[in-house]
């Protein structure tokens, strides 16, 4: 397998745009917008380009590629402090219970608070594989290197990280809970107010959402049915963010309805078992699979390979993997089984 991630840089606007133009909406974090998408590859070369080794609103932006076409089939974004230019707006499902000591009843009432909870929290999102790219496990490989990713500039996030799970959407390309619930204040369709939001920021929603609770007994069946639910592209990533050590605790994306995920940073399995060690040897026959990654913000790059731990905290690895990630000897390589 020749593919790996590496961190994206301008001259791959035409690949992104691309890429956007296929995900078939809901995608927020990847707009198919030339000049949204400019401005978050020019945001990820600042980053990139900070030395500093603290927190801050920075997006990083990994691409990935076929080491040996340039082909790029894949993408996605790592947020390190969301919340910080506007709000990060969540619903959270929340459970009321009222007794009637006259009647005799206990009524339990399920609703949506909008709430701002996660704000200051990283964010892994804008994941999105090329529909012609979607098996040898390269899915796995583009979420993983996220972590190790993290676990190699663990400074410069967060002590809480989610996921946004895409929501329940219709063969209309519409949003069955954003009609149940917010498209009745806003007077948009779900794809105007999903392309305003990833163009513009939520701020629109700040000054027009009404603050109250949404009840769900009053919402429609399509509506309640979406509450929380994945679209069915994002079960498989959503099995991922589980084995990793997600959790869904109640929080919902304000558009669609799909389920946020949520982890303490260092609990992440991937990011937790990550280890570095200096590169002793490249001709590596046999040994444990492995993601492997080096590198530092613009020149990381991550790819599958084999390795071979000792126990002074030196690795070999296959000559593949070297080649693939262009290391001799000597170098620092980050490591997380496969």
């Amino acid at each position: 397998m020749t593919f790996r991630l590496r961190s994206a840089h301008a001259d791959d606007l035409e690949h992104l745009y691309e890429m956007a133009k296929l995900t078939g909406g809901g995608f927020t974090n990847l707009p198919p917008d030339r000049k949204a998408l400019a401005a978050k590859l020019e945001r990820a070369d600042a980053a990139f380009a900070r030395d500093e080794n603290s927190v801050a609103d920075e997006q990083f932006v990994l691409v990935m590629e076929d080491s040996e076409t340039g082909a790029i089939r894949g993408t996605c974004q790592l947020m390190s402090q969301v919340g910080q230019k506007w709000p990060f707006y969540s619903y959270r499902k929340t459970t009321l219970t009222q007794h009637s000591e006259e009647l005799g009843r206990t009524v339990r009432a399920e609703m949506l608070n909008l709430v701002t909870d996660l704000e200051g929290s990283s964010e892994v999102g804008g994941l999105f594989l090329h529909p012609g790219a979607r098996a040898g496990g390269l899915g796995l490989l583009l979420a993983r290197s996220r972590y190790l990713f993290v676990a190699m500039h663990r400074a410069r996030f967060a002590d809480r990280i989610l996921a946004e799970l895409r929501g329940i959407i219709d063969e209309r390309g519409g949003s069955p809970f954003w009609d149940g619930v917010a498209g009745r204040f806003f007077g948009m369709s779900f794809q105007e107010a999903d392309y305003f939001n990833a163009i513009n920021g939520n701020q629109f929603i700040a000054d027009l959402m009404p603050k109250h609770p949404v009840y769900i007994a009053m919402l429609d069946d399509e509506a309640r049915k979406a509450i929380g639910m994945p679209h069915p592209s994002g079960r498989a990533a959503m099995r991922m963010l589980e084995d990793e050590g997600f959790a869904f605790e109640d929080y919902l994306d304000i558009f669609d309805g799909g389920p946020t995920m949520t982890a303490r940073t260092d609990n992440v399995r991937s990011i937790a078992a990550a280890r570095a060690g200096k590169l002793v040897a490249t001709d590596l026959d046999e040994g444990d699979k492995a993601i492997l990654a080096a590198g530092r913000l613009g020149t990381f790059r991550a790819c599958y390979g084999l390795r071979s731990l000792a126990a002074d905290g030196t690795l070999a690895i296959n000559p593949d993997a070297a080649r693939i990630l262009q290391l001799e000897p000597g170098e620092t390589v980050w490591s997380v089984a496969r």
